[in-house]
């Protein structure tokens, strides 16, 4: 089924490419006309216009009569002939030339009614006398309508229409067995070009891989292929169209148009070759210079090379800025040579796109020059914890136009470049990974002013150390950030090498925090802490309490020191 599929395709592809080539050439076609008789001026002959049945010319009128001029009078002859040949009730012997008494100018008559006068210009126009000339001109209609009517016969429509049956179905047959050979043919043809041609190169620079190589001899069989196909889907509708009246005009004329478009395709081209030759040392000057300064950038990125103030991760972003101006570069050297640059057309699509671009692209330049920035000023990586705002998370991808950050609960928010520059951006990650310093982790609790602060000290860095990711190394600190009307304000800093995982970290950590506290026998009154003890009970959990405690009962005291 599948190379039925391509077999119909290629012939559905090949035979509207060749009628739309010949239709082309026909158009271009200007209908012939006698080549005049030496010494003939065009003052002389005038202007022909053709007289026709079926398509086929059958005479020019270049001289009217009376009020009549040469074209109506062509156009006036054309309708009776094939007002005459369509009666088959009419016959070509009831023609008959009669010559007028008083002009003796002779005419075709079929009856009482006349097709055509042929008028004392007419016959010198071929140097003959008028009755001559009226008997050639009575012979060639009367051959004419008699081949008219035969093409149209039932028995010679049906015979045409079976030829063609056969023809179709002859071409089909072939193009597919081309297909299908030439399927068998390529793999052959492959391992013989790898053999033949290894590639091409240049000391230790390949210039043409074998790949390559084949690539270019595959294409240069198909295009092979694609010729005979077109050949033949030729022959095909010249023959075809030369069965049917209707179309015989175009098949009597389908080798010429066909040839004719092809020549004109042809001085096209060979006028545009310089041009194209010039536009071709462009395009490979311009491959073969990204090509050479691909490896640079590689290597930088790779950290493979070093350049002192230059960072890896602006190796592809500087390769890409270089490659577009390269291709700018070149698209404008290369434009003028291109057929139609210069045609109020190309110029009318240039302008629009330009103003299109100009209004319709102001956002998305800013956001394309913020992601430019961006890069070059290293605010954050790929995979690095950014906070930007209120949101915090990965990076997971960076483009010129948006950034996109993936937070702790899996959603993904995209904010615009253009954004990010008019905005603080926190890196978690920077630190750790290119000045190998680790990340603090920062978090306050109060406390009443009657817990020694030496105590807390103590028991928040315990907190810190029994968390997992927390390190060591270097080791917790605890600073008193604010003392509070009713509270002390500790903070906890912790160092950890894994910034992605600072919410399970900062959740263990508090945990660990209430945990250790609670050991001790510290209560946590954040934020704020009231000194009324006396008649309440402990805010520590039950199990971390002593199995005699009670609640304590008011102190109640007279003032009475004296007793």
């Amino acid at each position: 089924m599948k190379r039925f599929r391509d077999v119909l395709i290629g012939f559905c592809l090949a035979f509207f490419l060749v009628l739309g080539l010949s239709i082309t050439g026909y158009a271009r076609q200007e209908t012939p006309n006698p080549s005049p008789s030496p010494g003939d001026t065009l003052e002389t002959l005038g202007e022909g216009f053709p007289v026709t049945l079926d398509g086929r010319v059958l005479f020019l009128a270049r001289h009217g009569i009376g009020s009549f001029t040469p074209e109506v009078r062509a156009r006036a002859i054309t309708d009776r002939i094939e007002r005459i040949a369509r009666d088959e009730s009419l016959s070509t012997k009831d023609l008959t030339i009669r010559v007028d008494p008083d002009d003796r100018s002779p005419s075709i008559v079929l009856g009482d009614k006349v097709i055509l006068t042929v008028t004392p210009q007419d016959a010198k126009l071929y140097r003959r006398t008028q009755i001559d000339e009226a008997k050639l001109t009575l012979q060639e209609i009367k051959t004419a309508i008699d081949r008219y009517r035969i093409d149209r016969q039932p028995d010679n429509l049906l015979r045409n229409a079976i030829s063609t049956a056969i023809a179709t179905v002859i071409l089909f047959v072939t193009i597919a067995v081309i297909v299908l050979l030439s399927r068998r043919i390529v793999p052959a043809l492959r391992r013989m070009i790898v053999s033949l041609i290894p590639g091409w190169r240049i000391q230790s620079f390949e210039i043409l891989s074998p790949v390559r190589i084949e690539n270019i001899f595959l294409w240069i069989f198909k295009f092979l292929r694609l010729l005979v196909i077109l050949t033949l889907v030729f022959f095909y509708l010249t023959f075809v169209l030369r069965l049917f009246p209707w179309t015989r005009q175009f098949g009597d004329k389908f080798l010429t148009t066909f040839l004719d478009t092809m020549d004109l395709v042809a001085k096209q081209i060979a006028l545009y070759l310089p041009n194209l030759f010039i536009v071709a040392i462009i395009a490979a000057i311009t491959y073969y210079l990204l090509k050479t300064i691909r490896p640079f950038f590689t290597a930088i990125e790779r950290g493979n090379l070093r350049v002192q103030g230059f960072y890896p991760d602006w190796a592809g972003a500087t390769y890409n800025i270089l490659k577009l101006l390269i291709i700018a570069l070149a698209a404008i050297l290369a434009f003028p040579y291109l057929p139609g640059f210069y045609s109020p057309a190309f110029q009318g699509i240039s302008v629009f796109l330009g103003v299109l671009f100009s209004l319709g692209s102001t956002s998305a330049i800013a956001n394309i020059v913020g992601g430019v920035i961006l890069i070059y000023t290293r605010a954050f990586q790929l995979r690095d914890v950014i906070s930007i705002g209120d949101v915090t998370g990965d990076v997971i991808e960076k483009t010129l136009l948006v950034t996109r950050i993936r937070t702790p609960t899996n959603r993904i928010i995209t904010i615009p470049n253009s954004a990010l520059l008019n905005t603080n951006v926190v890196n978690l990650s920077v630190s750790y990974r290119e000045f190998d310093q680790p990340l603090i982790l920062q978090t306050t609790i109060t406390l009443g002013y009657d817990v020694p602060w030496r105590k807390v000290h103590a028991v928040l860095i315990d907190a810190a150390l029994a968390t997992e990711h927390i390190l060591a190394d270097p080791a917790p600190f605890v600073l008193q950030s604010s003392l509070d009307d009713f509270s002390v304000a500790y903070q906890l800093n912790a160092y950890t090498d894994q910034p992605r995982l600072f919410p399970i970290i900062y959740s263990e950590l508090h945990q660990n925090m209430q945990d250790k506290c609670n050991e001790v026998g510290i209560e946590i009154l954040s934020p704020n802490y009231l000194a009324l003890r006396d008649g309440n009970h402990s805010t520590i959990p039950e199990n971390y309490l002593p199995k005699d405690y009670q609640t304590p009962t008011f102190g109640i005291n007279s003032g009475n020191r004296n007793g």
